[in-house]
C-alpha cells in the first residue's frame, strides 16, 4: 500500500515485519530504530570493509564492547559526555581505551571536541587536512 502524499516515502507492506514479537510498525510511523529491531544484524563484509560504530559510554562497563569493535577492525565514535562529571571514571575509561587501541593493537585515538573520541584500528590513520586543520582518516 502506498500513501497518496508525494512528499513522503511510500509505505510498503512487508510480511516479515510482523514476525518479531513486541515490535509493531504502524503505517505512517516516522522513525524505525533498526538497532532495536535487529541488534545483531548480519553485516556482510568484504576485504578492507569497515563498520563505523557509534557508542555512548554511560559508565566504564561499556569499554570492553568498544575494544571488541576496534579489535575487529571497525571504527568507533565514542560519546563520553555522561562521564564528564565523574572525573575518575572518565580518566579510567580513556586510559583503558587508549592503552588498548594505541599500545596493544597499534591503532589511534583521535579527540573529537570535548566529549567524543574516534577510535581507529591499525589499518586507518588520521592526518591533518590542509584546510582549517581538520583531521581526516582513511
Amino acid at each position: 500500500m502506498s500513501r497518496e502524499d508525494g512528499s513522503e516515502p511510500r509505505w510498503i507492506e512487508m510480511p516479515s515485519v510482523n514476525d518479531t514479537p513486541g515490535y509493531d510498525l504502524e503505517p505512517g510511523q516516522n522513525y524505525h530504530d533498526l538497532g532495536e529491531r535487529y541488534p545483531d544484524a548480519p553485516v556482510p563484509r568484504g576485504i578492507r570493509d569497515a563498520i563505523v560504530h557509534r557508542a555512548v559510554l554511560d559508565d566504564i562497563t561499556g569499554v570492553s564492547k568498544v575494544m571488541d569493535w576496534v579489535s575487529d577492525g571497525d571504527l568507533v565514535i565514542v560519546e563520553m559526555s555522561n562521564l564528564l562529571t565523574r572525573e575518575l571514571e572518565l580518566q579510567t575509561a580513556v586510559e583503558r581505551i587508549r592503552d588498548f587501541v594505541e599500545d596493544d593493537i597499534s591503532g589511534e585515538v583521535v579527540r573529537l571536541g570535548d566529549s567524543r573520541l574516534l577510535l581507529l584500528p591499525n589499518d586507518f590513520e588520521s592526518v591533518k587536512g590542509p584546510e582549517r586543520g581538520h583531521s581526516a582518516y582513511y
